[in-house]
């Protein structure tokens, strides 16, 4: 391992911009449960294209908007907030792909770890 960083887990969520959870857009509640949860941080980015599981479509071109662009939420921590948050999540996921990336944290904010 490189001196300086520190092990992590990067958590993917895919899921779709029209995707709700109680009344909310799923990407906010998977956000504001991280959040709730203390976890380092969160990311929703979105995309212009793309596919599921479904093989539907969905794009951003100007002659065919779509209400339903592919979101991916990143969320990076310890391995073991990670899990505790996915446990959390279990219930509002329904058919999102959800994947696991070990990583190395190089700097996150003043300390450069987390903690």
């Amino acid at each position: 391992m490189t001196t300086g960083t520190t092990p992590a887990v990067l958590l993917r969520i895919f899921v779709g911009e029209s995707d709700e959870h109680a009344g909310r857009p799923l990407h906010e509640a998977v956000v504001l449960k991280a959040r709730e949860m203390g976890l380092a941080g969160a990311t929703v980015l979105r995309g212009p294209m793309g596919f599921g599981r479904s093989s539907r479509l969905h794009t951003a071109k100007i002659l065919r908007l779509s209400e339903d662009l592919p979101l991916v939420i990143e969320i990076v921590d310890t391995e073991e907030k990670i899990e505790r948050l996915l446990v959390a999540l279990q219930p509002m996921l329904g058919s999102s792909l959800v994947t696991l990336e070990a990583v190395r944290v190089v700097r996150y904010g003043h300390e450069g770890g987390l903690s």
